[in-house]
């Protein structure tokens, strides 16, 4: 399998293959997640202190922070699927 490279903005990218959900960072549950990441040294903040318009949870249960909507980043998941199947 095609390890591809996502950008989450401002020049960060993530594996797309390690990414199990992307997620509003606005909910109580959220907002717990992320203190509890930031807590085990397992929280990724990639927003250049912008807003944080989604929370993206990994494999490794690492939570990066984006500035990025998560309709944004799905869209990206979603070309980078789709050039993968041309690809093969």
């Amino acid at each position: 399998m095609n390890q591809f490279m996502m950008n989450i903005g401002f020049g960060n990218f993530v594996n797309s293959d390690r990414v199990i959900s992307i997620l509003d960072p606005d909910s109580a549950p959220m907002k717990r997640l992320k203190e509890e990441a930031k807590q085990s040294k397992k929280l990724v903040n990639a927003t250049y202190g912008r807003k944080t318009r989604s929370v993206v949870i990994t494999d490794s249960n690492h939570i990066i922070l984006s500035a990025l909507q998560p309709e944004t980043i799905i869209n990206r998941i979603g070309y980078l699927q789709k050039k993968e199947n041309n690809d093969s």
